[in-house]
């Protein structure tokens, strides 16, 4: 990348894992849809979707799965100079909807999907830098999204989803461990009520982002229909409830908001103007509704391609 065209103002740097989601067919539960997923993917092509230009600092296996998430990334605008390829196969996520949320199965041994580079040379031409999910956890990926993450705090603006998932693959211990030292770094963190539960167990979570803001970040709380929560800085959190439409789907929808999030501090400079904890009432509400409603978007439709009137945007 060093040799090619130059980023563009604004751009978002997402590394983690592209994925294939195996999602039961409604009122066909023994048939399963396969779908391109993994939160950084999602993020990433739904940045591109909102005219925020992203680069997925990922890595494509050789299967036909991987062309599907080629395929989708591309049709949204996504940048993929810097993903990286192999010939091994695409790691799956059996997704187990529920009432309370959907879990994952995953098959990721020997898969192409975690062999990621180093990228800290590069954090500094983006305005962001965002890591979090599976990738973040499950070597040989982990050690280069640390490296990635040290670098885009001091050069860049560093923002962390953990995006928690329990499975038997993954070592509970290290992998929240590894999640805590990355929303530590960060100078945004973005978690759901749920992800904060599992990392610090005995502490509520709204306590959790008061300690997280009081360091001097930009923490957003999400609770699903509940609405989300912001805290910035030392101020007193501002609360914004979801946007109401009929539920068709839920997968994605955090991935939604935090693409909106993300599009907002880019288009708005927020990242540049004295620091996102500094952010005003009024600033840091207007980034929630215009969050809320892409998730809404996401929500309302089956699939989890967001979108936004273009006014909306601005």
């Amino acid at each position: 990348m060093s040799e090619g065209p130059a980023v563009r103002s604004g751009a978002v740097l997402v590394m983690g894992e592209a994925l294939i989601d195996l999602v039961p067919v409604p009122d066909e539960p023994e048939l399963y849809r396969a779908q391109p997923g993994g939160a950084p993917a999602n993020v990433a092509a739904g940045l591109a979707r909102l005219a925020t230009p992203s680069w997925f600092a990922g890595a494509l296996g050789g299967d036909g799965f991987a062309r599907m998430i080629e395929q989708r990334l591309v049709s949204a605008g996504t940048e993929l100079g810097l993903c990286a390829r192999s010939e091994l196969p695409t790691t799956l996520a059996v997704a187990d909807p529920g009432p309370d949320g959907t879990s994952y199965h995953f098959h990721l041994q020997d898969t192409a999907t975690f062999r990621l580079p180093d990228h800290s040379a590069v954090v500094d031409r983006f305005a962001a830098v965002y890591v979090g999910g599976v990738a973040a956890v499950v070597e040989p990926a982990a050690g280069a999204v640390a490296a990635t993450a040290r670098a885009g705090a001091e050069r860049s603006l560093l923002v962390v989803d953990p995006n928690v998932r329990e499975d038997r693959t993954i070592d509970p211990e290290p992998s929240a461990r590894r999640l805590r030292e990355l929303c530590e770094l960060a100078q945004v963190v973005k978690a759901s009520d749920e992800d904060l539960a599992r990392l610090w167990p005995d502490t509520d979570p709204d306590e959790t982002c008061r300690r997280l803001a009081g360091q001097g970040r930009l923490v957003i709380l999400t609770r699903g229909a509940k609405g989300s929560t912001a805290y910035a800085g030392s101020a007193e959190p501002v609360s914004v409830p979801a946007v109401p439409v009929e539920v068709v789907n839920t997968i994605g929808a955090g991935d939604a908001f935090m693409a909106g999030v993300l599009t907002w501090l880019s288009t708005n400079g927020a990242h540049r103007e004295g620091g996102v904890a500094g952010l005003s009432r009024d600033r840091v509400e207007e980034m929630l509704v215009l969050a809320s409603r892409v998730a809404a978007s996401v929500v309302a439709q089956t699939g989890t391609e967001p979108s936004l009137p273009d006014d909306d945007l601005g």
